[in-house]
């Protein structure tokens, strides 16, 4: 419905969510003051709210006001869409939705927006403060276990979240923040922000090689960003104030380990079927073709981006100039 604008949105804009939903909810009002301007002032009214969850999608009520508005105008295929559309920003399959099709969602879709939003709260703040009135360690292995297996390819869902992440950061579960961002990464390795809330992380940790992969990983995605060089002349001067041999970047196969297991983490959710290594005579005059080359073609071919990103990087690691070309293509196709 309305996947596609999400990609346009960086961050969600709270003012503007909040002013469309109130012009919204006018247009509700004078259509039902004026029975000759009904499908005006309702069209007017489901304009405006879809306005508002395209400038923010974190605030329920946005959600709630284009409901209510397709119950009015009795749509019951454009509310099984909101709450599809729902359903993946919170990271769960949208087919659940498919076993639901002799349901009328006129009658219950309201009713099951209302018990999504109960189980998973959009507001991150209200999310974990739900964790905490529970047994958190329980709720906290149950949530793992979610985000190991869901898709959050949806810049929505990778949003969300991200923020929930953060929560459980602060609130002291580090290790179990730093394995789950991971899973976030691997599925928009376009996440700058996530990125660098994790060198932060790997950096205050002492953990020096992983904390310069992700800042690198930043600037490589941020160019006008000089994260990775101000993190190498901050632990420089650092370690030469101590009089101690000043920190290098890690070595290529400390790099290459690293984007390999992202390369692993992305093919949870590839397309892609891994190409057999096969035994072919060549003739010589004809030219070999590498199998990572053949291996990033298929993966664009498939819109797999992500991992298409890290394997590409990871060649450029250890010396595949020739990679840098897909670099660039991958980042284009986030």
């Amino acid at each position: 419905m309305i996947g596609g604008n999400a990609d346009l949105l960086q961050h969600p804009r709270r003012n503007l969510g909040n002013r469309y939903r109130t012009q919204a909810q006018k247009f509700a009002r004078l259509a039902s003051r004026d029975p000759d301007r009904f499908d005006d002032n309702m069209a007017w009214a489901e304009q405006n709210a879809r306005q508002a969850l395209l400038h923010d999608f974190t605030d329920e009520r946005n959600w709630r006001c284009l409901a209510d508005i397709k119950v009015v105008v009795q749509d019951g295929q454009g509310l099984c869409a909101v709450l599809e559309d729902v359903f993946i920003i919170l990271g769960r399959d949208a087919e659940q939705v498919e076993q639901l099709k002799d349901v009328n969602f006129l009658l219950v879709g309201l009713e099951l927006l209302e018990a999504a939003f109960s189980r998973d709260p959009l507001d991150p703040d209200t999310w974990w403060s739900t964790l905490e009135e529970n047994s958190i360690g329980n709720e906290l292995e149950d949530f793992a276990a979610r985000c190991r297996r869901l898709d959050f390819s949806d810049q929505r869902a990778n949003i969300v979240y991200g923020r929930r992440l953060e929560r459980i950061r602060s609130g002291g579960y580090e290790n179990l923040f730093i394995e789950l961002a991971r899973h976030l990464l691997a599925h928009r390795p376009n996440n700058h922000e996530l990125w660098m809330e994790l060198g932060r992380l790997y950096e205050r940790r002492e953990e020096m090689d992983e904390a310069w992969s992700c800042y690198d990983h930043v600037q490589q995605l941020q160019p006008h960003q000089t994260t990775r060089d101000a993190f190498l002349e901050r632990i420089t001067g650092r370690l030469m104030g101590e009089k101690e041999k000043p920190w290098t970047a890690p070595s290529i196969e400390k790099r290459s380990q690293f984007l390999e297991h992202m390369v692993q983490l992305s093919q949870r959710i590839s397309s892609v079927e891994e190409i057999p290594e096969v035994s072919i005579q060549i003739e010589d005059e004809t030219p070999s073709i590498h199998p990572d080359l053949v291996r990033l073609q298929s993966l664009m071919e498939a819109g797999d981006a992500s991992e298409a990103f890290f394997l590409a990087r990871r060649l450029v690691s250890q010396g595949e100039e020739w990679a840098e070309e897909w670099v660039a293509k991958a980042k284009k196709a986030f």
